[in-house]
């Protein structure tokens, strides 16, 4: 799949790395702002771009729109270090962007209203052109998990039998439930908004790496994406390391939330490499119920069911997620993630996910802006 090699291949065990979007949003108001390129500057000037780096990971980056950037972390074998290189880089994008008299707030929408200014770009402007409001509209902010993975055929059959479990990584980032000032009523308003893109969404079983290629072939020569960049599947095999790409979540508001999903999206990888190292047969469920899975998790997110991964009926959240971990546990023990894992659990169905501390902060504001403030705080 041409992609470049990195450091990131496996040995023993899988590294994982974590690329987070953050919105820009004003110190006093909490309106998002134009200033990415400032931010990226002060960031060049200290040599935090992707440009300075001797290795894959560890850099802030532009995104779609000026009101926002993107950090990503090195690859990392141990939890412990991701999440010492997730902080850090959090925090070297938050003092580039307060340079810009700007807050970075981790939300996987915008809860006050703006109007989106697209980053300076030839490939943006195109996308632009090609797609109108729903590009120029866009401003959404994902966690893309990187898994390593040994060779293109174990992408392909790790991504064939994760698919089913997506939705639950979904339901527990859920970190959206305002979209430009009202509330959407849903957990991950994010994951509605993403469906506007023809090409969002859970993939179909592909058996192989030509037939994944196929596929993006096809959809290409269809002329409606300008290129595989513009593959935004729930998972894919990334174009530019040695990895499987995770991107179902929201960017979550607190990085053991984050480092939570990273756990869980690498078990899933393990377990489903194995299987398909074995031969055994990935779930033949249809895309248009896991699309129907994955509309169930942005809509109640852990405060309701989800769909049972293994029958596609509803389930109490807490079992499904649970349900999760017992079908990845060996994976978790070999990595010694499973403690981690579990007291995330406990943390998460305890405190509530991103979307119920926006939503609580914003009953004792009173207003979305201080609400705003007060979480690129915690951010």
């Amino acid at each position: 799949m041409n992609r470049r090699s990195s450091s990131s291949t496996h040995d023993q065990v899988r590294t994982v790395g974590v690329e987070e979007e953050l919105l820009l949003v004003d110190a006093k108001t909490g309106v998002p702002r134009s200033v990415a390129s400032e931010v990226l500057r002060v960031a060049r000037r200290r040599g935090e771009t992707e440009a300075d780096a001797d290795e894959a990971g560890g850099s802030v980056g532009p995104e779609m729109q000026q009101q926002q950037v993107e950090t990503d972390t090195p690859p990392e074998e141990h939890l412990g270090l991701l999440e010492l290189e997730l902080r850090k880089w959090r925090d070297k994008a938050r003092a580039a962007a307060a340079e810009a008299g700007a807050l970075i707030l981790a939300s996987g929408t915008t809860p006050l209203p703006v109007r989106p200014q697209t980053f300076d770009d030839e490939r943006y402007a195109a996308i632009t052109e090609q797609f109108g409001l729903t590009a120029s509209e866009q401003l959404t902010c994902g966690c893309h998990v990187h898994v390593s993975v040994d060779s293109d055929e174990e992408a392909v059959g790790a991504l064939d039998r994760i698919r089913t479990w997506l939705p639950v990584l979904l339901a527990v980032s859920a970190n959206s439930p305002f979209w430009h000032g009202a509330d959407s009523g849903y957990q991950s308003y994010r994951s509605q908004a993403m469906t506007r893109w023809p090409t969002n969404g859970p993939t179909e079983i592909f058996g192989s790496a030509q037939a994944y290629l196929d596929h993006l072939r096809l959809l290409v020569d269809t002329g409606v994406p300008l290129d595989e960049g513009m593959a935004y599947f729930d998972a894919r095999p990334s174009r530019h390391y040695p990895t499987l790409e995770i991107r179902v979540a929201d960017v979550c508001l607190d990085p053991r939330d984050t480092i939570f999903v990273a756990a869980l999206a690498r078990a899933l990888v393990d377990t489903a490499a194995e299987e398909w190292a074995h031969g055994r047969p990935a779930d033949p469920a249809s895309v248009a119920v896991l699309r129907l899975a994955m509309w169930q998790a942005g809509k109640h997110g852990i405060t309701g069911d989800l769909l049972d991964p293994r029958t596609h009926r509803p389930r109490p959240a807490r079992e499904v997620v649970e349900s999760l971990v017992e079908h990845v546990a060996p994976a978790l023990r070999e990595t010694g993630d499973l403690v981690r894992v579990e007291t995330g659990i406990d943390r998460i169905f305890t405190r509530g996910t991103g979307s119920t501390t926006q939503r609580r902060i914003h009953a004792e504001e009173g207003q979305l802006a201080s609400a705003v403030v007060r979480l690129a705080e915690l951010t």
